[in-house]
């Protein structure tokens, strides 16, 4: 086998031989900056973060890169069917397909079984904490004290969802016939509900409050169940596990974004009201 010593031997003392070892030696980070773009890896079809090219994922990764002094090169990808290979596509191996891995993932649940189930990766700074939610019309179903009320009435939710998953099994099946999971998503749902076609409509926050917050006909708040995580769960982005410098970077400028109100601004524009993670 021809090691590094053997390479440059071979190769003499010409200008390739000497910058070959700064080449070898090369940490994501500078190899970003030598490169000139940031590759940030993004979720297709995931409003409000992202959707045709726009949305609060968008422009975070564009602060980003801006942060870093490079070009800002989104790298949008289908979800596989768990987030390990999604990880593994993206962050530290790439797809079969051939494209990726990107230098940074966003939206990336920061969870600690997760990351120890995926040794090859850093998982870091959590910029939102998302929730399942229900949003209802008031005047139509003024309280919601418990899930038993959705009984015969009719609810949007994304069938392929955990949102959809809580409702369809829900008080041992009774709200199915009522519930509307035709939806791609939350915002979809949201959107049925804006248009009166439903008395309530069900999702993550993010997708509701895209959609519904600031219109007074409508509160969105928890869904009443207590299978739904209470807490929620925050997301970050993640980059391959030797990338130290690199995230060290990238959280040194979510703190900055946060501190400045520049992130706030962002999920504003998508609607969303910001509160640090």
């Amino acid at each position: 086998m021809i090691n590094r010593r053997g390479i440059l031997r071979a190769l003499g003392a010409g200008p390739l031989a000497a910058t070959l070892p700064d080449l070898l030696s090369a940490t994501p980070l500078s190899k970003v900056k030598s490169r000139g773009s940031l590759v940030v890896g993004l979720y297709k079809d995931m409003p409000p973060f992202h959707a045709d090219g726009a949305g609060i994922d968008v422009e975070l990764g564009r602060a980003l890169a801006e942060s870093l002094g490079v070009a800002f090169s989104p790298l949008p990808f289908p979800a596989d069917e768990n987030m390990g290979d999604d990880l593994r596509n993206m962050v530290w191996k790439g797809h079969y397909l051939g494209y990726g891995p990107a230098d940074v993932l966003l939206h990336v649940p920061v969870d600690r079984p997760l990351m120890e189930a995926n040794p090859q990766v850093r998982v870091f700074a959590p910029y939102w904490r998302e929730r399942v939610m229900i949003a209802r019309n008031l005047e139509q179903l003024p309280a919601l004290d418990s899930l038993a009320a959705l009984a015969g009435k009719a609810v949007a939710v994304p069938g392929q969802s955990l949102a959809g998953w809580l409702l369809i099994g829900a008080e041992g099946g009774a709200l199915r016939d009522s519930l509307s999971t035709k939806w791609n998503d939350g915002v979809e749902a949201a959107k049925a509900l804006q248009r009166g076609e439903v008395v309530a409509a069900a999702g993550l926050a993010s997708e509701l409050q895209a959609v519904l917050r600031g219109d007074a006909r409508f509160v969105i708040e928890p869904l009443p169940s207590p299978r739904a995580p209470r807490d929620g769960w925050a997301v970050g982005m993640a980059v391959k596990k030797d990338a130290t410098e690199l995230a060290q970077a990238l959280q040194g400028a979510v703190n900055q974004l946060a501190g400045s109100g520049r992130l706030a601004e962002i999920f504003a524009k998508a609607n969303l009201a910001w509160r640090p993670v």
